[in-house]
């Protein structure tokens, strides 16, 4: 995939990610023209020193690309600290903001699409699809 700035923008903050949520590291990722596709391994040491209380908080956040009058003030309501969306928000956020200096216009999807990968096999698949991800571009949902 070759990227263009705000592609190269996505991909750098990304990569950004763990210097702001330090219990977080980065696995496979992939910008694609108009979407990117990205694992995150949360290692929470709540969550490592309460083994009984495993579960990952992924609410979604509320960033839109309509009225931003409204947006503003509901955008992180009730979204928590350290939850999936917290991490996806940030970034999205600051990519926007870099981004709309390129390119006004600029909008990402108005949600995103999350899943806990329960074991290795599923690890695996996922990093296979993201990987190949560009070779199937024309065959994607999003293409355009």
């Amino acid at each position: 995939m070759h990227l263009n700035a705000i592609g190269e923008l996505a991909d750098n903050y990304w990569h950004e990610i763990p210097n702001h949520f330090p219990y977080v590291h980065l696995d496979e990722f992939i910008a694609m023209p108009n979407h990117i596709h990205g694992i995150l391994v949360v290692d929470d040491p709540y969550y490592r020193d309460n083994s009984d209380d495993m579960n990952v908080q992924t609410r979604h956040c509320l960033v839109s690309n309509q009225s931003k009058q409204n947006t503003g003030r509901r955008r992180f309501q009730n979204q928590g600290n350290n939850t999936i969306s917290s991490i996806i928000g940030s970034y999205k956020s600051i990519v926007s903001k870099h981004a709309h200096k390129i390119n006004p216009k600029f909008e990402w999807h108005s949600r995103f699409y999350d899943h806990i990968i329960k074991d290795q096999k599923e690890l695996q698949r996922i990093r296979n699809y993201i990987e190949f991800n560009p070779k199937n571009w024309k065959d994607d949902k999003y293409f355009e």
